[in-house]
C-alpha cells in the first residue's frame, strides 16, 4: 500500500512538471506584449493614452477630448494597449482583411477592443506642414517588412465621413527596416490642406503582423518644422475645432461694418493650465485674411494651438488665419483653439481683430 500511494504521487509530480513545461512552450511561442505604434503624428489611442493615461478619471475629459472620452468608456484598453493593434495572418491582402469603415481599428480586430477608433468626430489633431517625418515607435523592436502611408484625399471630412479605402491616397511606401526602437519615414501631403487622416500600415518582419494606424492630422500648406498637437503624455491638448468655415447665426442684426471681430472664451481650466477658444466673425465686406492680437495681463503663455499659427512677444501672442479659414463671408465665423500655462491670477487678455 505505501508503494503504491509513493507511485501515485510520483505520476502526480510528474503530471505537474509536464504541464508546466507544456505552459512555458505555449507562452514562449506566444507574440510579445509590447509591440509599437505611430507616435508622431500621434495615434488616435496613443494620443488618448498620452493625454489622459494618467487622468483618465477627469471629467474635463469628456469637455475638452470628447472623442478620447468615448473611447475610454468603450473601452480602456484600447488605451492601456495602445501598441497592440494587430491581425495576423493577413498575408499583405490588407483590403480584403479590413473593411471600409473599420480601418482604424484594424477590422475591429481582437474581438472589437479597438472599434471606438472607428467612431466618426472631430479628434484631436497634430498641425503638420506638408513635408514632414513620421515616426514609429517599436518597443519591441520587431523590424519592419514595410510601412505603407496613406493620406485622405482633398475634399473628404473626417468629422462627418467614416474611413474608406476609396478615401486614402497612397504616398509612401518604404522598404524594410533593420530591428530599431523607432522607425521614421517621409511624408509628402501634396497640395492638401485643412483636416485629414494619415493611415498607416506597418508589416513586422518577426511575424506575418500588421499593425494600423489613424492619426489626425491638420495641414498647413507649409513645408517648415511641425508641431504636435498631442505628443505630450498630459491632459493639455484640446480637441481641434473643425476646419470648416460656418456662418454666424446672428449676423442679421450684428454683423460689423467692416474688418473683423474676435471673441475669447475659456473652455477649462486647471492648476498652471487652461484651455481656449477665440472666435472670429467677418464684418459686412468679408475677409480674406484675419490677425487677432491677445495682451495678457498676468504672464499667461501659449503651449500649442489648432486653426491658427500663432507666436507671442512681449505679452501679446498673435493669431494668424491657417490657409483653409482664412477667407470668410460677410457675417461668417471660424475658430481657433489653444492651451496655455498660468500662475498667481488668469484673467482674461484684451483681443483685437484686423481683416486683410
Amino acid at each position: 500500500m505505501q508503494l503504491s500511494a509513493r507511485m501515485r504521487r510520483l505520476a502526480i509530480g510528474a503530471a505537474v512538471v509536464l504541464t508546466a513545461t507544456a505552459a512555458a512552450v505555449v507562452v514562449a511561442q506566444s507574440p510579445a506584449g509590447a509591440h509599437g505604434s505611430v507616435t508622431d503624428p500621434p495615434s488616435r489611442n496613443y494620443g488618448c493614452w498620452a493625454r489622459w493615461g494618467s487622468d483618465f478619471q477627469n471629467p474635463n475629459m469628456s469637455q475638452t477630448d470628447p472623442m478620447c472620452a468615448q473611447a475610454w468608456q468603450a473601452n480602456p484598453d484600447t488605451m492601456w494597449n495602445w501598441n497592440g493593434l494587430y491581425r495576423e495572418g493577413v498575408a499583405g491582402n490588407h483590403q480584403a482583411a479590413i473593411p471600409d469603415g473599420q480601418l482604424c481599428s484594424g477590422g475591429r480586430t481582437q474581438n472589437g477592443r479597438y472599434a471606438s477608433m472607428d467612431t466618426v468626430g472631430a479628434w484631436v489633431a497634430a498641425t503638420k506642414p506638408n513635408n514632414f517625418t513620421l515616426t514609429l515607435t517599436d518597443a519591441a523592436q520587431h523590424g519592419a517588412d514595410y510601412l505603407r502611408i496613406y493620406i485622405t484625399k482633398q475634399g473628404f471630412d473626417p468629422t462627418t465621413q467614416p474611413l474608406t479605402w476609396a478615401s486614402l491616397e497612397l504616398v509612401n511606401s518604404t522598404g524594410r527596416y533593420a530591428p530599431a526602437p523607432q522607425y521614421q519615414a517621409q511624408v509628402n501631403a501634396g497640395s492638401r490642406t485643412g483636416r485629414h487622416v494619415m493611415y498607416t500600415i506597418w508589416q513586422a518582419s518577426h511575424l506575418d503582423q500588421s499593425y494600423y494606424f489613424c492619426s489626425d492630422v491638420i495641414f498647413t500648406g507649409g513645408t517648415g518644422p511641425s508641431g504636435s498637437a498631442s505628443a505630450s503624455p498630459s491632459r493639455s491638448t484640446s480637441p481641434s475645432a473643425s476646419a470648416s468655415v460656418s456662418a454666424s447665426p446672428s449676423r442679421s442684426t450684428s454683423v460689423p461694418p467692416g474688418g473683423c471681430t474676435a471673441s475669447y472664451a475659456k473652455t477649462s481650466e486647471w492648476a498652471g493650465g487652461f484651455g481656449a477658444n477665440v472666435t472670429v466673425t467677418a464684418g459686412g465686406a468679408g475677409t480674406n485674411g484675419w490677425t487677432v492680437k491677445l495682451t495678457w495681463a498676468n504672464g499667461q503663455t501659449i503651449t500649442s494651438s489648432w486653426n491658427a499659427t500663432i507666436t507671442s512677444a512681449g505679452g501679446v501672442s498673435t493669431a494668424v488665419n491657417a490657409s483653409y479659414n482664412g477667407k470668410l463671408g460677410a457675417g461668417q465665423s471660424t475658430s481657433f483653439g489653444f492651451n496655455g500655462a498660468w500662475t498667481g491670477t488668469n484673467t482674461a487678455p484684451t483681443v483685437t481683430c484686423a481683416a486683410s
